[in-house]
């Protein structure tokens, strides 16, 4: 019989609905604690969810050592990951945090030291990559239907009026949003950032304080280039939250626009001005991928908690997606090329 892991899950804030809405579903996975600063937050969030046995603090120390958890889940504010995290691995718990890694390069480094150094598992949610259509499209690229992979171009563009901190924050698209986008840019390149150039700008009639709009051009590893336009700000003729992109392999290209279309073309036949074309369908979901956004990430990790598998999104592979959004910062403030290392 499976044991069940022990966790405590840190910061009772919106987004920690989505992952108690998620671990309900998981078999084995048993929340002993619920952290927040604010007493009332963690045990309104315990009540939501009928979590009558879980133990209630404002203390993490306090918390961990009552429950003694393998696990800490961790949903706090980016500011509070470095602390959060430094903790639950002093005590000997596996990570799982919410995205972005953290606040900066330097805090991210330091968490990585920790995990290895405690010899602990820790991981970041990046939900994105256990979408369907992700899944789908990044298998159709690894089958080299298309050949080389030579480009891979993102856009991104809603009309988002969210109220609240967001129309506050610098660099709004680029830190709360781009992770999503970069972290999948990478898994469907399969390559590593090497260096990047960025403007960010707030569009006249923006609702923002700061910079609401960014375009990026990435070198990648392999000498792929991956291009990034998106707007916060942008009304009307929105894109998913998924992005629409276009791949461009030496024999072929594929668009996704986020949701349930594909469109593949293949050369048939060269040596005109341009090629034949033939199209090609891109296969439906394999069974044997990882999908289910954040239930399915979370459910991922336990089973590498048990099993000593490593996840898809540990902490040595994340900081590589964390480089891309804080080089892209530092190129949009520097107005030059910045070169990008994990």
């Amino acid at each position: 019989m499976t044991h069940t892991i022990r966790a405590v899950l840190v910061g009772c804030g919106g987004i920690s609905r989505t992952w108690l809405r998620g671990i309900a579903d998981i078999e084995g996975l048993e929340i002993v604690g619920m952290v927040d600063l604010v007493e009332e937050a963690a045990r309104g969030r315990a009540d939501e969810f009928a979590l009558s046995g879980a133990a209630v603090g404002t203390d993490l120390d306090t918390v961990l050592d009552r429950t003694n958890p393998e696990v800490v889940l961790n949903c706090t504010v980016p500011d509070a990951h470095l602390q959060v995290t430094l903790t639950a691995l002093d005590h000997g718990c596996h990570v799982l945090g919410e995205k972005p890694l953290a606040d900066s390069m330097d805090s991210a480094r330091r968490m990585l030291a920790a995990a290895a150094q405690a010899d602990r598992l820790f991981a970041v949610i990046q939900n994105r990559r256990y979408h369907a259509g992700i899944r789908r499209l990044t298998r159709f690229l690894r089958s080299g239907v298309l050949g080389t992979i030579t480009a891979v171009d993102s856009d991104f563009y809603l009309g988002a009026h969210f109220g609240g901190f967001r129309d506050r924050m610098r660099h709004v698209l680029l830190l709360d949003m781009a992770i999503h986008t970069f972290d999948a840019a990478r898994l469907i390149a399969g390559a590593d950032p090497v260096s990047v150039y960025c403007k960010e700008w707030n569009p006249m009639g923006s609702w923002y304080d700061h910079d609401a709009s960014a375009v990026a051009v990435f070198e990648l590893s392999d000498r792929i280039v991956y291009t990034y336009r998106g707007s916060w700000c942008a009304e009307g003729m929105n894109t998913s939250w998924e992005c629409d992109w276009r791949v461009i392999g030496t024999r072929g290209s594929v668009l996704w626009d986020g949701c349930e279309g594909f469109r593949a073309q293949v050369v048939a036949s060269a040596g005109g001005f341009r090629s034949e074309l033939r199209d090609v369908e891109v296969p439906p979901l394999d069974p044997a991928d990882r999908i289910g956004a954040h239930a399915g990430q979370i459910a991922d990790f336990v089973d590498c908690v048990r099993t000593g598998r490593v996840p898809e999104t540990i902490c040595t592979d994340n900081i590589h997606s964390l480089a891309m959004v804080f080089g892209a910062i530092e190129s949009a403030g520097q107005g030059r090329v910045v070169e990008i290392g994990g």
